[in-house]
């Protein structure tokens, strides 16, 4: 009786199992599909919450996102420019009155008479002064023609950024959304 009741529940059983092992085949055969179809989910998901770099906004908005820009940059460029301007006259001003000083005080020297010392001493002291002094100014005025090169670069670099930003608002704004302020 026993052999006849195993024979009677091997069979169910048997199909049963049967049925579960290809359930977990179908269950392992679906896992692979997802697995190698979300593989590259990341990827995807940032492919897809990319920033639209061109955003169509309306054009009275654009023009009135310049207009802000524009009243913003301006003054502070303006006031850069005539800052250097200021600083570069200044410069000119000082180069001409060490020029004129230089050249006074050449006067003075080769008009000088010797009080104390030998008239050799002198000349011969007058001609290294006055041979460290031109070395001096032609030194002052080479710094001062670097320092002018400096500013207009200076001031060429801050156009040049200016003109960026104003080029790229647009693009901005457009990433921002229409109300970049907001």
């Amino acid at each position: 009786m026993y052999t006849a009741h195993n024979a009677s529940i091997n069979g169910p059983l048997s199909a049963c199992v049967s049925s579960l092992r290809d359930s977990t085949r179908l269950l392992d055969s679906t896992i692979s599909i997802l697995e190698s179809g979300t593989k590259d989910f990341p990827r995807t998901t940032r492919a897809v919450q990319a920033v639209r770099a061109y955003e169509l906004i309306s054009e009275p908005e654009l023009f009135s996102a310049q207009r802000e820009l524009a009243s913003e940059i301006g003054p502070e460029v303006e006031h850069l420019l005539r800052r250097v301007e200021t600083h570069l006259a200044k410069l000119e001003r000082r180069e001409k009155s060490l020029i004129s000083r230089a050249e006074l005080q050449e006067g003075r020297i080769a008009q000088g008479q010797p009080r104390i010392e030998g008239r050799a001493k002198v000349k011969e002291r007058m001609s290294l002064f006055a041979t460290d002094e031109r070395a001096a100014r032609q030194e002052r005025l080479r710094m001062l023609g670097n320092k002018r090169e400096r500013l207009e670069h200076t001031l060429e670099r801050l156009t040049l950024q200016m003109a960026h930003k104003v080029w790229h608002f647009p693009l901005w704004i457009g990433a921002r959304g229409a109300h970049p302020w907001v």
